[in-house]
């Protein structure tokens, strides 16, 4: 009997796992796409698909309701009567350097969020830090726990009065729907998915880049879009702490009881919270892959 026969001669088939012929479809279907798209057979998405992704309605409904809005309050604004108290508080371009820093202290702080919470996120789904996960989240939620406003006070007696007390103040309060959507978004993913891939050879890193975050894209970005909201919202407070933002305007109409001022201050705030929302909505439909979308 010849090696490797069997006992009739025959040669001897090799046993595969059924993970294996898993693993081996997965491939084949991947080296098909790739033939398809070389030599353009492979459907493209039709500009109908486009248009289905993000409606008219979605592209000029917002936009247009934050124009008439800013455009009534600024003809209400014109015509309504200011004392030299109000006009102290708008004048000499206070108003866009309220606006200027509001952008300024949402921007920075949404930046520290992500880069702590998503990389944050990625290591917890780990097998090595898994088990740290409970201690993070409970730190997460203690984020959210304090008072806004006592949190800032606490951090100012910290770290002094200016915009770096407000910064850190905001990342610690919209650091808890990031990191609890990127956690969520690895940990729901279908274990057999992962394992197709590491079986066609895939490292861990590639795994992660090309499987995994893809898949997780939609409640991240979910998450990125209330940490941004939470963000517009805050940073109003940070005028108590010497941080600036459209939260002077708002301080100053309370304090002088100038009613001009002081809806002048809360309708920018709104108007630009629904601006950030209404961007954030639009990319994570532009971000979202389009093997996740639901066609009709």
């Amino acid at each position: 009997m010849s090696p490797g026969g069997g006992s009739d001669g025959s040669p001897r088939r090799s046993e595969r796992h059924p993970s294996d012929h898993e693993a081996l479809a997965f491939k084949d279907e991947v080296e098909m796409s790739q033939r398809e798209l070389a030599a353009g057979e492979a459907p493209v998405p039709s500009a109908r698909t486009g248009l289905r992704r993000i409606s008219w309605q979605k592209w000029t409904f917002m936009p247009a309701f934050l124009v008439l809005a800013l455009l009534a309050t600024w003809l209400w604004f014109r015509g309504a009567r200011l004392d030299s108290i109000a006009h102290q508080a708008v004048d000499n371009g206070k108003v866009w350097l309220a606006l200027k820093q509001h952008i300024y202290l949402t921007a920075v702080s949404t930046f520290f969020v992500l880069i702590i919470a998503i990389p944050l996120g990625i290591a917890l789904t780990r097998s090595k830090l898994r088990r740290a996960t409970p201690v993070a989240m409970a730190f997460a939620n203690l984020g959210q726990a304090v008072p806004a406003l006592g949190l800032l006070v606490l951090l100012v007696i910290w770290l002094g009065i200016g915009a770096r007390s407000a910064i850190v103040g905001m990342v610690i309060y919209a650091v808890l729907p990031v990191l609890a959507n990127t956690i969520a978004g690895l940990r729901g993913i279908d274990p057999t998915l992962t394992e197709a891939a590491r079986g066609i050879g895939m490292s861990a890193t590639g795994v992660l880049t090309q499987v995994e975050l893809p898949l997780a894209v939609p409640l991240i970005l979910a998450g990125v879009r209330t940490a941004l909201v939470l963000n517009v919202g805050t940073a109003t407070l940070a005028t108590f702490g010497g941080g600036g933002g459209l939260g002077d305007l708002i301080s100053a109409g309370i304090v002088t009881q100038r009613m001009p001022v002081l809806i002048l201050g809360s309708v920018l705030t709104v108007a630009l919270a629904l601006l950030v929302e209404w961007l954030a909505s639009l990319a994570e439909l532009l971000l979202r892959p389009r093997g996740l979308e639901v066609t009709a």
